[in-house]
């Protein structure tokens, strides 16, 4: 062969090689896609033939427990197919931008309770319309005991946490940092006995521990399809919060626009009626296509759905606070409560009430959220001129709630305000619990309605906080709870030189002021 006659021959053969690569196998017109995908897509596996088929085009899932939260690779990937984009949006932003995206199907995240329970705690409420503050009071209560996916990885486990937050924030609007900046989900975190990676996994290990859990906290399609198989021992009663709900839009992302013609056939099809039909028929979505008839079982209106937040520092504040699920972490609170003379009569009768509220008797939203749980360790100062008593309980159940309303409903009033001394013991008491338990979170609440006038000066109380290990020093905060005479400047000076913050009773109450504090330890 002549070398000049051979060269056109051989870029034709190139060519038509690479024409296949790009195609399909055997010269046929299929154009194949990668598609990075989240684990919960694998359930419409049946219907990509039929897609195949209708458009010529293969979608080639790669089901990736990090594609929610991960940038996808442009390189690797000719598409995104996930159950929400929002937390790329909000962290990877710039890595997305512009993408063009297609929403193919909804799923709020809801919750599903065993009968019994869904029973007794519907009978509590008017109307039996439960709330995520609900749910978050029977948690802290021991009543409810849940399994969800972990927020950090999972998209149905994030948009619970930002359910949930929105709900205890109480806005309802979009959260801010300041709306978590004091952490008001510790009593529902305490509920949570079971955890996965993503959604499929947590299903899977909801099923095989029925007995260590009695909710499952995850998107409605997933209850409702779990509902419908012979894996439960009690089917579930699928609870769509009152106070609101996040909703999942499962959207295609285009990542290579070179593909821009065949992600439109694909999106097309996705949003034909029949197709809309047969996805809620495989997968028990929502159609995002308001002409399509509904499942009996989707009826039910979403409600209040709520909004997802926009600023990064929110959604790294609620994974930092909220932690790793399989960790089981205890918190202590240690209340100074000045019990001097001045403290008598109508300002006794608030403090009570305060703490009779985050016993479980205030039956607002934040005093559900706030309330005192199962297993937190509460110890409770009396002081005057000196330390009149000392109470420490774990909370079980009632009885140790009991038992420490006892301490604070007792007299025996002091005739001095030894607010220093009373800091200092409680920072001796905090630097012995952390000795005993490192991981431990420790916090201290001072609430005085006078000047200090015995004991310790400030100064000498400064000295002594300084010469505190450092541990001790990062680790304990100060709140201090300001009230009737008290010295709002030197509390104030106290909370910020210990990384805590005051909160002003004056204009407000003792049950509003606890309720705030509660949630910044």
């Amino acid at each position: 062969m002549r070398r000049g006659a051979g060269l056109p021959a051989l870029c034709l053969a190139l060519v038509a090689t690479v024409l296949t690569a790009c195609s399909g196998d055997d010269g046929d017109d299929t154009v194949r896609l990668r598609v990075i995908a989240g684990p919960d897509l694998a359930v419409l596996a049946p219907l990509l033939g039929e897609l195949k088929d209708e458009t010529g085009v293969d979608l080639r899932l790669d089901h990736r427990p990090d594609a929610e939260t991960k940038t996808p690779d442009r390189d690797r990937y000719d598409l995104a197919w996930l159950s929400s984009d929002s937390y790329l949006r909000l962290t990877h932003k710039n890595a997305i931008r512009g993408l063009q995206r297609t929403s193919t199907m909804t799923s709020p995240v809801v919750i599903g309770l065993k009968p019994d329970v869904a029973r007794k705690l519907r009978a509590q409420v008017p109307g039996s319309r439960l709330t995520w503050a609900d749910i978050a009071d029977a948690a802290a209560a021991g009543t409810v005991r849940f399994g969800m996916a972990d927020p950090r990885h999972a998209g149905s486990g994030l948009a619970a946490l930002v359910g949930v937050a929105t709900a205890a924030a109480g806005t309802g609007a979009a959260l801010r940092p300041e709306d978590v900046s004091c952490d008001r989900l510790r009593g529902f975190r305490s509920g949570q006995t079971l955890t996965a990676d993503t959604g499929p996994a947590l299903v899977d290990s909801y099923v095989d521990h029925q007995d260590e859990a009695n909710a499952l906290i995850t998107y409605e399609s997933d209850l409702l399809a779990l509902n419908a198989t012979d894996r439960l021992d009690d089917r579930l009663d699928v609870v769509r919060p009152e106070d609101g709900m996040v909703l999942a839009d499962f959207p295609l992302l285009l990542l290579n626009p070179a593909h821009r013609t065949a992600f439109d056939k694909v999106t097309r099809w996705l949003r034909r009626d029949s197709v809309q039909q047969k996805i809620m028929q495989h997968t028990l979505r929502r159609p995002v296509n308001t002409t399509v008839t509904r499942d009996a079982r989707l009826r039910e209106p979403v409600g209040n759905a709520l909004f997802y937040p926009d600023q990064p520092a929110v959604t790294e504040t609620l994974l930092a606070d909220y932690g790793d699920p399989d960790r089981r972490t205890t918190s202590q609170v240690v209340f100074l409560l000045d019990f001097s003379g001045s403290m008598r009569g109508a300002r006794m009768a608030a403090l009570r009430e305060a703490f009779a509220g985050l016993s479980g008797a205030d039956p607002s939203a934040s005093g559900k959220f706030t309330r005192f749980y199962r297993g937190e360790r509460l110890t409770v100062v009396r002081f005057g001129g000196r330390v009149l008593e000392e109470k420490t309980v774990t909370v079980t159940g009632p009885k140790d709630l009991t038992a420490l309303a006892g301490t604070v409903a007792r007299g025996g009033y002091g005739d001095a305000t030894a607010v220093w001394s009373a800091l200092d013991h409680g920072y001796r008491t905090a630097a012995r619990e952390l000795v005993a338990d490192p991981d431990r979170s420790v916090s201290l609440v001072l609430m005085t309605d006078g000047e200090n006038n015995t004991g310790l000066s400030h100064t000498e109380f400064v000295r002594r906080h300084k010469a505190l290990p450092a541990a001790v020093r990062a680790a304990v905060h100060t709140y201090p709870v300001h009230f009737g005479e008290a010295d709002a400047g030197e509390l104030r000076r106290a909370a910020a030189r210990t990384g805590g913050r005051m909160v002003d009773a004056v204009g407000s109450s003792l049950s509003e002021a606890f309720k705030e504090i509660r949630g910044c330890h």
